[in-house]
C-alpha cells in the first residue's frame, strides 16, 4: 500500500498545485437562485449546500489537489447536514479530488479509535485525510495514525493554528524554556520519522497557519518530514509571500487552504446564475494557485 504522502506529492506534481479549497457552506453568502432568504428547513439547507458544493467542486477541480469540508457547517443542520456532507464527499471523490475532513477531533482511547474509523475508514463520512487535535496527548492521536496507516490514508495534527489567540495555549513556555507547540512538533516527529514514504515525507502532517510564517520556520526544523496543511491564506490575512518558509527546495512540503477567498469570491448580487457563480469560483481558484506557485517554485 502506497504511503499517502507519496499520493499527495504525485497529485501536486500532476496538477502543479498545492491549493486546497475549503468547503465552508454559509447560507448567508449563497446566491438567491440557490436558496430563498429567511428561515429555511434543514432539508432545504442540505439541498442548497450540496448544490453549491457541486458547483464549487466542478469549478475548482482543475486547479486544486483537494477539497476540505469544515464539519461544523454541516453538523449545524443535523442529520440533513450530515447527508449533504456524505454526498459532497462522494461527489468530490468522483472528480478524483482528495478529501480532507476538517473535523479537529480529539478524544482518548476507544472514542478516539471510533472517530478514526469514522473519518479514515471506509464509511460514508470517510475522506482521505482528517485534522486532529493532539493536545489531549498521544492516546488521543495514535489511533488516528494507526487507522491511517492501515488504510493508506493520512492526517494533519494541529501544531500552530492560524487564529489570533493560538498563542494563549500553543506558545506557553515550558520549564525547560521550550514552547508548547515546538514540544508538540518534536513529539510528532518521533513517529513521523518511522512512517516515511518514497519522497521522504510522512503521512502524518501538521496544521501550521499561514499567519505565522516565522513560527513555521521553527516548526519545519522540528518536523522536516511532515507535510503542512496551511490555513489562513487569503481572507484570514495570510499572503502568498508569507508562504515561502512552508515549502522545501522543490516547492513541496505544504498544502495551502483557502475557503472564503475562493468559494465566496465576488458579491452575492453578481451571481445570478449557476454559470456566473462557476466562473467567479474558477477564476479565484486559478488566480490563487498562480500566486502560490509563483512563490513556492521560486526557491
Amino acid at each position: 500500500m502506497k504511503n499517502f504522502a507519496d499520493v499527495l506529492i504525485e497529485e501536486i506534481i500532476h496538477k502543479n498545485s498545492v491549493l486546497v479549497a475549503g468547503l465552508d457552506p454559509d447560507l448567508q453568502y449563497f446566491p438567491d437562485f440557490l436558496i430563498d432568504s429567511g428561515e429555511v428547513s434543514n432539508q432545504k439547507a442540505s439541498e442548497a449546500i450540496y448544490h453549491y458544493n457541486r458547483i464549487v467542486i466542478d469549478a475548482v477541480a482543475e486547479h486544486v489537489v483537494a477539497v476540505k469540508p469544515q464539519l461544523a457547517y454541516y453538523e449545524v443542520y443535523g442529520s440533513e447536514g450530515i447527508r449533504a456532507l456524505e454526498k459532497t464527499i462522494a461527489y468530490a471523490k468522483s472528480k478524483n479530488l482528495i478529501v480532507i475532513n476538517d473535523a479537529k477531533r480529539g478524544d482518548i482511547g476507544s472514542t478516539s479509535s471510533a472517530y478514526a474509523k469514522a473519518f479514515l475508514g471506509n464509511g460514508s463520512l470517510a475522506g482521505d485525510m482528517v485534522t486532529v487535535n493532539p493536545f489531549l496527548g498521544s492516546d488521543g492521536y495514535l489511533p488516528f495514525i494507526e487507522e491511517a496507516g492501515r488504510n493508506g490514508k493520512g492526517l494533519f495534527l494541529l501544531v500552530k493554528t492560524s487564529n489570533p489567540s493560538s498563542h494563549e495555549v500553543q506558545d506557553v513556555k515550558l520549564e525547560n524554556g521550550e514552547l508548547l507547540y515546538i514540544k508538540m512538533a518534536d513529539d510528532i516527529n518521533k513517529i513521523a520519522q518511522q512512517t516515511l514514504g518514497e519522497n521522504n515525507y510522512s503521512f502524518i502532517g501538521a496544521v501550521v497557519g499561514a499567519t505565522y510564517p516565522m513560527e513555521a520556520e521553527k516548526v519545519r526544523k522540528s518536523l522536516p518530514s511532515s507535510i503542512f496543511l496551511v490555513p489562513g491564506f487569503g481572507a484570514q490575512g495570510g499572503t502568498a509571500n508569507d508562504l515561502k518558509p512552508f515549502f522545501d527546495a522543490k516547492g513541496l512540503g505544504a498544502l495551502v487552504s483557502s475557503s472564503r477567498g475562493i468559494i465566496y469570491n465576488g458579491s452575492k448580487e453578481e451571481k445570478k446564475t449557476e454559470a456566473v457563480l462557476y466562473e467567479f469560483i474558477a477564476k479565484a481558484a486559478r488566480e490563487s494557485n498562480d500566486k502560490i506557485n509563483e512563490v513556492r517554485l521560486s526557491h
